[in-house]
Order: C-alpha cells, then structure tokens, then sequence
C-alpha cells in the first residue's frame, strides 16, 4: 500500500513539473510564465519528495530538509527571477 502511494506521489509530481513547463509555451508575460513554473517546479518536487518520504520513512530529517529547502529557495528565487526581468524606468 505505501508502495503505491509512494508511486502515486511522485506522478502527481511529476505531472506538475510538465505542466510547468507547457505554461512556458503560453502568450503572457516573462513574470507570468516564471511564476507558473516556480510554483509547478516547486510543489512537483516536494510531491516527488513526499512519495520518497513515504517509501523510505527512516529518511525523514533529510528529506524534511530537502523539502524546507524547496519551499524557501524555489521562491526567493522566483521572486528574484521576476524582479529582475520587469523593466524599470529612470527616475
């Protein structure tokens, strides 16, 4: 039973890597777009890492740390991506 949960995790998270990616091909804009794949990347690979949690629960403090370092750095970095790709006008 854990073994398909496990399995089921990591698809789910597997599909909302690909649909992160697919949100690039669209017609909005560069912070749209690096939004979308932010947060698909971001809960794909915690998913991914939650179906490892459950396949291998005496992995925990690593894989906790592995998903606390998903959720902080994947959205600064977003965040910094998106910045830095607005224009800015001189004042």
């Amino acid at each position: 039973m854990s073994n398909m949960l496990s399995l089921v995790l990591m698809g789910i998270g597997l599909f909302f890597w690909i649909w992160g990616a697919f949100g690039m091909f669209g017609r909005r804009s560069t912070a749209w777009k690096l939004h979308i794949l932010g947060v698909a990347d971001t809960l794909g690979s915690i998913l991914i890492i939650a179906g490892l949690w459950v396949r291998y629960p005496r992995e925990w403090p690593l894989l906790l740390l592995a998903i606390l370092s998903l959720a902080v750095w994947n959205t600064m970095l977003g965040y910094v991506m998106a910045h830095c790709s607005t224009r800015r006008t001189a004042k």
